[in-house]
């Protein structure tokens, strides 16, 4: 390989610098949200957690060119034109509320799915945004009940 990384099965070292760049950018864009989603998978397929975390974050997230915010928009993106991934879209919506998408822009990036995967993707894409909206306005009120009488 051209450049300093080598292949999982290669090295346990690199597996391992892999595992701990991806947590720490699980991490920045999901917050405890995706640490939560990873350790639901513990009892049943914990190498599948450890995959998740070193492949796509560790690994594809990590990568110069495109920052957070532009990854969690094509994100947002693809997960709505699916259609079938609500779980993991509200996720990601929380995760680009995370790292600086404004809820115009979401919402923009879903409606702009109808035309490429149809009104039902969007439509169940704007639902998901406003339960991940919803529970973020419940988190802020909350934070603020408890700063205020601290």
């Amino acid at each position: 390989m051209t450049n300093t990384q080598q292949s999982p099965s290669n090295s346990n070292s690199n597996g391992n610098l892999r595992y701990e760049r991806g947590l720490a950018r699980l991490r920045e864009i999901d917050g405890e949200g995706g640490i939560k989603v990873v350790e639901s998978l513990a009892d049943i397929a914990p190498d599948f957690a450890r995959l998740v975390i070193e492949f796509p974050f560790g690994d594809i997230y990590s990568r110069p060119g495109l920052d957070l915010r532009s990854r969690e928009i094509a994100v947002v993106a693809a997960l709505t034109a699916m259609g079938n991934a609500a779980p993991q879209l509200k996720v990601h919506i929380q995760g680009a509320l995370n790292v600086g998408v404004t809820r115009t822009e979401i919402v923009e990036t879903i409606m702009q799915m109808a035309v490429y995967a149809g009104f039902p993707a969007a439509l169940n894409g704007l639902t998901a945004a406003r339960e991940v909206f919803a529970r973020a306005e419940v988190a802020t009120r909350a934070t603020a009940t408890v700063t205020a009488t601290a």
